[in-house]
């Protein structure tokens, strides 16, 4: 269950998977518009990961210390500049990779869903053939079972024959696939922008509001004048 104290209502968050793929600003980007929003999240760092973080951020992420870290991890920009964000991480529930016993891992815990951004290939094969390897994994399966959304953000270029075949097994299964693939039709000027963009388009699909990039509008030039 999920514990509610008294005087609160019952927390129902949004499950956020970070695999090993590159693209940890994606994640990034989506948990600070989760949180914007209001949403509660449970997030769980994969193992691996926690490699891609360290390489491409330069943070470490611990579980022992998670609230800092996410704190320095959400305040980063996509050009790697610290400071450039401000999040408020009270609504985020952390979960260890390895914790199989966490609530993500039953059906009987209430959430309104699962991200997992960036999705790696082997998360992708490990989700599609019901691996349930690590907490990650297990939580997707279980968010399929119960025919909750599930948008899982592919980060691979090429995609062989294999990794196809597995996304369409997901979609197949009813989540959603987003490719981590930015448009520039709505102005992009910074590596920020087409971060946000996939972001915006993984929160789409799970149907949660937010304001991370200009929409089409149907008029042709629209995305090279600034936004009003």
């Amino acid at each position: 269950m999920n514990p509610v104290k008294p005087g609160e209502t019952r927390r129902t968050p949004w499950i956020v998977g970070v695999s090993g793929a590159s693209g940890t600003p994606y994640a990034a980007s989506v948990l600070r518009a989760l949180l914007a929003a209001g949403e509660s999240v449970d997030l769980i760092v994969s193992r691996a990961s926690r490699l891609t973080l360290l390489d491409e951020t330069g943070i470490s992420f611990r579980d022992a210390h998670w609230r800092d870290d996410l704190r320095e991890w959400l305040a980063r920009g996509a050009d790697g500049k610290p400071g450039t964000f401000e999040a408020d991480i009270d609504a985020v529930r952390h979960w260890g990779a390895g914790d199989l016993a966490a609530g993500p891992s039953s059906g009987s815990y209430a959430v309104k869903g699962m991200l997992i951004v960036p999705a790696s290939t082997a998360c992708v094969a490990g989700v599609a053939l019901g691996l349930s390897k690590d907490l990650l994994q297990r939580a997707a399966s279980v968010t399929l079972k119960e025919r909750r959304p599930l948008v899982v953000a592919v980060r691979e270029t090429p995609l062989n024959g294999q990794t196809l075949r597995h996304l369409v097994t997901l979609d197949d299964a009813g989540a959603s696939v987003v490719p981590a693939s930015p448009a520039f039709y709505a102005g992009a000027t910074h590596i920020q922008d087409l971060v946000d963009f996939v972001a915006g388009r993984v929160l789409d699909a799970a149907g949660v509001e937010h304001g991370l990039y200009r929409r089409w509008q149907g008029e042709i030039g629209g995305g090279s004048r600034p936004p009003a």
